[in-house]
């Protein structure tokens, strides 16, 4: 896989994780919806630091796993493989008929509290941690420094998260709508699924 196609593919994969709805989805919508786009954009920014946090943490962990040992790189693999083709056999079996953004408890306060929010929502969730361990290994090309690498990629992640944030402040009404059809959430539920599993079987088949 060259730089360019890694790219690509990460940020395909990147972009329907950061659309379908989930917690941080949520606590942007109802935060639009109840404070106002200052402090909705801080909790936004206050994920993606959460975000960068875990990335930049799973890449270099993962990244020496990569360069020093042949018996923890299989162990890492098989590992991410199983948790995506797991994630993504459930969200196919069984998506999602309701999402309700008002399942988000706030507490109120500034933006600096709106931005903590945000941070502790995406540090206190170790699935965050768990997908970039499984996810960024195998969007490195040959050649590239995984570590290095890992953490281009986890801040493209976040990057591309803040922008849906923007979008989801402009267009608190109708997106909020869209995001309780059911049909939606199911759709979304299902593409992002086969993306998991897509990504699991090649991780689990990809040789060294």
């Amino acid at each position: 896989m060259t730089t360019l196609q890694a790219l690509l593919a990460f940020s395909f994969a990147a972009f329907l994780l950061t659309i379908t709805p989930g917690l941080d989805t949520a606590l942007v919508l109802r935060t639009a919806a109840t404070e106002g786009p200052r402090r909705t954009f801080a909790a936004a920014l206050g994920i993606g630091i959460g975000c960068l946090v875990w990335g930049v943490a799973a890449a270099c962990g993962a990244g020496a796993l990569l360069t020093a040992s042949e018996v923890a790189y299989t162990a890492l693999k098989w590992a991410g493989a199983a948790y995506l083709v797991w994630m993504g056999v459930m969200l196919i079996a069984k998506p999602r008929n309701a999402f309700e953004p008002g399942a988000v408890a706030l507490t109120g306060g500034g933006a600096l509290a709106s931005l903590r929010r945000g941070l502790l929502t995406n540090l206190l969730n170790p699935k965050v941690g768990v997908f970039y361990i499984s996810f960024l290994p195998q969007f490195v090309p040959a050649g590239a420094n995984p570590a290095t690498f890992g953490i281009l990629l986890a801040g493209l992640h976040v990057v591309m998260g803040l922008i849906w944030a923007g979008l989801l402040i402009a267009a608190t009404a109708p997106l909020a709508g869209l995001l309780r059809e059911a049909t939606v959430i199911r759709w979304l539920d299902r593409m992002t699924g086969g993306v998991f599993v897509a990504f699991g079987l090649r991780l689990a088949l990809e040789r060294r």
